[in-house]
């Protein structure tokens, strides 16, 4: 069945019935950034889990590695990548981790990555920084130009380039990546693109972008609505990358060879950063949430063009506010077009305005001076408008009488 996105903007809300667990047409959840509502057929496939594991106790494992390869299959059809690699994880701090512990860092002991990258990744080459790593960090505000200063800082000595593909701060997509791509395969230089922030926000087909030799990395604990535990790393063809992390689980299809040669082996492809033993119930809810999406035709481009509609609605019910600079913002230089998920407004006060929303069921998300507002298919631009209404109320400068 496919949606008509016009079904989704007006009351009722035609996907809202399926969230009712999160009560979505009861509360305003405009935490779209940070953790979408989950559909209620994520709680069918959690109780699923339990009841496998009970029935059928250590024999389970089947059923689970059955899950697991349709959460590989929902990632490859996010990603265009049919034939694509997928390991998966719990968090993208494992897979990251397991990817930095198998670059040559001793040959090549310099990373380029950016000033606007995600907390995983920040502490991680923070940390190597500590150890004599050579950190290169190019400026991110302006991801108009931002391919173009990680181009310049790529040398012979670096080891991996690594960039977001939507910067999580502000929802600014970055543009031209494929140059990214192709100055690291100049250089022998490995590409890991953060996907996390672009993934059901803004289509992000691999062979579209021309990063078929890059490492991709994401997860589904916002804008795929898959809950905690759905992590992925992409591994681009004929890797032979060996991490120092890794997991037992990649001796899976590699035992001959390491009782055969006596070192440590690992499988082929996404085997080499292969973890070990899990808890699989977050893969039954996953697939379960991917088959919803299926069902519904929730697909990247359908979601594309709610999600520019709803910031447009944001965006027009916030400018009518009319609130003083100093109180509160919005990057109105860069075009909607060029903004992912959602909508980042720029104030002192954030933290304090998102908790007085809360007191009255808005929900939001911030950062330091940024208060973010995302939206998702189940809110009505009713919600929407009312949502920024009250923000108004609450942000709105004392009138001096």
């Amino acid at each position: 069945m496919s949606i008509r996105p016009n079904k989704l903007y007006g009351s009722p809300n035609t996907l809202a019935p399926h969230y009712s667990r999160f009560r979505v047409s009861e509360r305003l959840l405009l935490t779209g950034h940070s953790h979408q509502a989950w559909p209620d057929a994520g709680f069918a496939g959690q109780v699923e889990a339990w009841e496998d594991a009970a029935h059928l106790v250590d024999d389970k494992w089947e059923r689970a590695f059955a899950k697991a390869e349709r959460v590989r299959t929902g990632w490859r059809q996010l990603l265009g990548d049919d034939d694509g690699d997928i390991t998966l994880g719990t968090s993208t701090h494992e897979l990251v981790a397991r990817f930095l512990s198998a670059l040559p860092l001793r040959t090549r002991p310099r990373i380029v990555t950016t000033d606007g990258e995600f907390h995983t990744i920040r502490r991680l080459v923070d940390r190597l920084a500590e150890e004599g790593i050579e950190i290169v960090k190019v400026a991110s505000d302006s991801a108009a130009q931002l391919s173009e200063r990680l181009t310049a800082a790529i040398d012979d000595r670096t080891a991996v380039a690594i960039v977001s593909a939507v910067l999580f701060r502000n929802a600014h997509i970055v543009p031209g990546l494929a140059a990214v791509q192709q100055t690291c395969t100049r250089h022998g230089v490995e590409l890991l693109v953060d996907a996390y922030h672009a993934l059901d926000a803004i289509p992000f087909d691999l062979h579209d972008e021309r990063l078929t030799g890059a490492f991709v990395v994401g997860g589904g604990y916002k804008y795929c609505q898959l809950g905690e535990g759905n992590c992925f790393l992409r591994v681009p063809a004929a890797c032979s990358l060996r991490p120092v992390i890794t997991g037992w689980f990649s001796e899976f299809s590699a035992l001959d060879e390491a009782e055969a040669n006596g070192h440590v082996a690992y499988g082929t492809g996404a085997d080499r950063f292969a973890g070990a033993t899990y808890d699989p119930t977050s893969h039954y809810r996953a697939a379960a949430v991917f088959e919803f999406f299926a069902t519904h035709g929730l697909s990247p481009a359908l979601l594309r063009e709610v999600s520019r509609h709803q910031i447009g609605v944001l965006a027009e019910a916030f400018d009518a506010l009319d609130l003083p600079p100093t109180v509160m913002s919005r990057d109105s230089e860069t075009p909607l077009d060029r903004v992912a998920g959602f909508m980042a407004l720029r104030g002192a006060q954030a933290g304090e305005i998102s908790r007085a929303l809360r007191a009255r069921d808005v929900y939001t998300d911030s950062r330091g001076d940024v208060l973010r507002l995302g939206p998702a298919p189940y809110l009505t631009d009713r919600q929407l408008r009312d949502a920024v209404g009250a923000l108004g109320e609450v942000a709105a400068p004392p009138r001096v009488p």
